[in-house]
């Protein structure tokens, strides 16, 4: 019996990201409201214009301290009792810091918006930040730290950042923090911080869902329109005084089963210009499956599992890098081919199919990115921090439609820059120093793995 014709896919189907209202309260907070009255939930969001570049000098982790320890307590309620009502509204409070600001969230139903936002304006505006909930979180995340340094991968990531921008960056330390900043973090520092960055001038309200935008201005007027407390913009981190040469690093664990690779330079901020034009060439590079990098060092030669790239998109410059983990005996093949491939994307134009692929999927994966309300309510977030424009999101599908083989190829040219490059291995040293030595494309240096190159001297 003959098996049924394949189905041939039909056409593209329209995709309108929803529609968003801005308005702005008197006392300065934002407000964007997103109804998308087909799903029966609301995301609230909090975007806090501060995040972990805004850490003090010497308090490296405080701005995520402080969004860790948000719901430890407010107006008589300690952080068990907090959870507790959260959970009886069905849903729960979240909040993490990154480079560029702090957000937190809940996602609840319409009938139990008014009093679930009100605890969230409560928890937001007046936490308490008790002793005892700070010192817990401070020592959850002292522990995650010490994990990083044992576990292969999670070392390479941070010894990464830290050889490629050094002490003298914000960013060559974890948003996180380090763990001789962490251990001397302690209440006052979290609430210091939440003084001096949550208010007024530094929030933007985000809802998203089964709301109208009346709706979301009244809640944002009743929980925030009385707030009148100053506070300060995170400033941008400085990238000055990243080597301008490349240089290779071996990070010593003799007990590693494999290479961790990673290869890479500063890439650029996130309101480059180029933006999307990057994005296609790295999504041929390895931001795909099927992207070059991916296809030769996993398909073609055997070396891993998988190889992706890609760029960490900050308001400054974040890291563009080459992730992998090969077996220790081709860890300096592995290299090789990883240059081979960055060379060839800056030598010529990739193909047309090649281009047609990343661009079909960009564009394809767009709608489904963006089902939820909290996925539409992070995404306005993202927006808002880095500036985008009112139409980013309507028109992304066909601004990358359109991205040309000529504009992949240019970006390549200038955002990819092989003198630069840091190469770095996490493994056994003795079995990996030498080929990689051999190779000849960059001076060696072994380091233990304690060493942090992100410390100060």
């Amino acid at each position: 019996m003959r098996a049924p014709a394949r189905p041939t896919p039909g056409p593209v189907r329209p995709y309108q990201f929803p529609s968003v209202h801005r308005m702005t309260l008197s006392n300065g907070v934002r407000l964007l409201a997103a109804p998308m009255p087909r799903l029966p939930i609301v995301t609230a969001l909090a975007l806090i214009d501060a995040g972990a570049s805004a850490d003090p000098r010497g308090a490296d982790g405080v701005a995520a301290l402080m969004a860790r320890t948000l719901d430890e307590g407010t107006g008589g309620l300690d952080g068990a009792a907090l959870t507790d009502r959260f959970e009886s509204l069905g849903t729960s409070f979240e909040a993490a810091a990154d480079w560029d600001s702090v957000v937190a969230r809940l996602t609840l139903t319409p009938t139990r918006l008014e009093t679930g936002f009100s605890l969230f304006a409560q928890v937001l505006r007046a936490p308490t930040f008790p002793d005892a909930g700070v010192a817990r979180k401070r020592e959850e995340r002292l522990d995650e730290l010490a994990q990083q340094l044992v576990e292969p991968r999670s070392l390479a990531d941070r010894r990464f950042t830290g050889f490629l921008y050094g002490a003298g960056s914000r960013y060559g330390r974890p948003a996180g923090g380090i763990a001789r900043s962490v251990a001397a973090l302690d209440a006052d520092a979290v609430r210091a911080f939440h003084a001096k960055h949550v208010g007024p001038g530094t929030t933007t309200l985000i809802f998203v869902g089964d709301v109208t935008p009346e709706r979301a201005r009244e809640l944002a007027e009743s929980q925030f329109g009385d707030w009148r407390n100053a506070a300060t913009r995170g400033q941008t981190a400085a990238v000055g005084g990243v080597p301008e040469a490349r240089r290779g690093v071996i990070v010593a664990k003799a007990d590693a089963p494999q290479s961790e690779l990673r290869v890479g330079h500063v890439g650029v901020p996130r309101a480059h210009p180029d933006h999307l034009a990057i994005v296609v060439m790295n999504a041929i590079l390895g931001g795909l499956f099927s992207s070059r990098i991916n296809l030769n060092l996993r398909e073609r030669h055997a070396f891993t599992y998988g190889a992706s790239s890609g760029y960490d998109w900050r308001r400054a410059a974040g890291p563009f890098v080459v992730s992998t983990a090969v077996r220790s005996d081709v860890t300096a093949r592995a290299v090789e081919e990883i240059l081979r491939e960055i060379d060839a994307m800056r030598a010529a134009p990739p193909s047309r199919d090649e281009v047609t692929l990343a661009t079909d999927y960009l564009a394809g994966v767009f709608p489904i990115r963006y089902e939820t309300t909290a996925a539409v309510a992070s995404a306005l977030a993202g927006a808002a921090v880095f500036d985008l424009s009112e139409d980013w999101f309507r028109t992304y599908r066909e601004r990358v439609l359109a991205i040309s083989a000529e504009a992949v190829h240019s970006a390549a040219r200038a955002h990819l820059d092989p003198s630069r490059l840091l190469l770095l291995a996490v493994g056994d040293a003795e079995g990996i120093e030498a080929p990689l030595t051999a190779l000849g494309v960059a001076p060696m240096s072994v380091h233990a793995a304690t060493f942090d190159p992100s410390e100060d001297a």
